[in-house]
């Protein structure tokens, strides 16, 4: 098994069944660029849940997922795996790949508990500043390996 590529948009997957969409959040409570704007062009909730998910403070860190249902066989998982917005004083990039590693194991197991393909675009690669050389393997890992259908979607 393999992480499956196509062009299109990752909001409205084409498999049968039961779809997580997943994709990036920072640890600060921001919603507003990037993929997040599709996201809720399609959804209110998902964005609602994770500003409510973050004045709670409840489990709101890095490597933490939240998933929200918004349609009958559709998921989204707000994981959170960026620190932040900007480069750090290192220069380092916002993505944290150690939390986007436990949150990819999160969603293996909710995707296997509701028989569940996931999607995503290119996840980590925008504004949080990843490489997608580290974040293959990451999926690959969690995901494929243990038999979960990955469909990275690439906008056209």
């Amino acid at each position: 098994m393999e992480i499956q590529y196509l062009n299109g948009d990752a909001t409205q997957p084409s498999s049968e069944g039961n779809k997580i969409i997943v994709h990036i959040c920072n640890d600060i409570g921001g919603w507003g660029k990037g993929f997040v704007i599709a996201i809720s062009k399609r959804w209110a909730l998902p964005e609602a849940s994770y500003r409510a998910w973050y004045k709670s403070q409840n489990d709101f860190e890095l490597g933490n997922v939240q998933f929200i249902q918004v349609e009958n066989d559709l998921w989204v998982a707000n994981v959170i795996g960026q620190h932040k917005i900007r480069k750090d004083e290192q220069g380092h990039p916002p993505i944290r790949y150690v939390a986007v590693e436990e949150a990819m194991q999160k969603v293996f197991k909710k995707a296997k508990d509701l028989k569940a393909s996931v999607h995503m675009p290119r996840i980590g690669c925008g504004l949080a500043g990843g490489k997608w050389e580290k974040i293959e393997p990451v999926l690959l890992n969690n995901l494929v390996n243990n038999g979960i259908k990955t469909v990275v979607y690439d906008f056209n």
